[in-house]
């Protein structure tokens, strides 16, 4: 069950990173192209799904896979201080700072009605989350490096445990 929880913790988080990585190269060139102009485009072109509807889901699902993971993982020191990290990374960058940082500022961009903010504030908004932006990214990296090295120390110490030998750089044979 560890093992599978792991590798679960490992796609949602690099499924996460990888989703966080395109958002940023495809559609924040085009939502923060020109404020307000841009927004208002955005939210009309935006209505069928967008980023709000595929980051909370599998953000639940890293949170819950992380936190799993960590519990199972508890009694084996090499893994847990990998795994711990990534839990702790994952749910201050993306979701605290999430829910602190972004998600006010996506109300004021894309939730309040059209005309509500000033231009200038909106350029504001707009310029303070593409700079916030860059935590998610580093974030994501990170704890998809911590959670994908856990992955690596529980099989390494499982297939040490079953009698392998495994040595930095060799191949393990059971």
């Amino acid at each position: 069950m560890t093992t599978a929880v792991l590798i679960v913790l490992v796609w949602t988080s690099m499924i996460s990173m990888g989703g966080v990585i395109a958002e940023t190269v495809m559609l924040y060139p085009n939502i923060f192209r020109d404020p307000p102009a841009s927004l208002v485009l955005t939210r009309e072109f935006i209505v069928a799904a967008g980023p709000s509807d595929f980051f909370p889901p599998l953000g639940l699902s890293t949170v819950i896979g992380a936190v799993l993971a960590s519990l199972l993982t508890w009694r084996t020191p090499s893994v847990r201080r990998w795994i711990v990290p990534a839990t702790v990374v994952f749910v201050c960058a993306e979701f605290l700072f999430s829910a602190l940082f972004f998600w006010p500022r996506n109300t004021i961009m894309f939730v309040d009605p059209v005309g509500t903010h000033s231009a200038a504030y909106l350029r504001t908004v707009a310029a303070e989350f593409e700079t916030g932006h860059w935590v998610r990214v580093v974030g994501g990296v990170v704890t998809s490096g911590l959670a994908f090295t856990g992955l690596l120390r529980w099989h390494r110490d499982r297939v040490a445990s079953a009698g392998g030998v495994v040595r930095p750089g060799v191949t393990a044979s059971p």
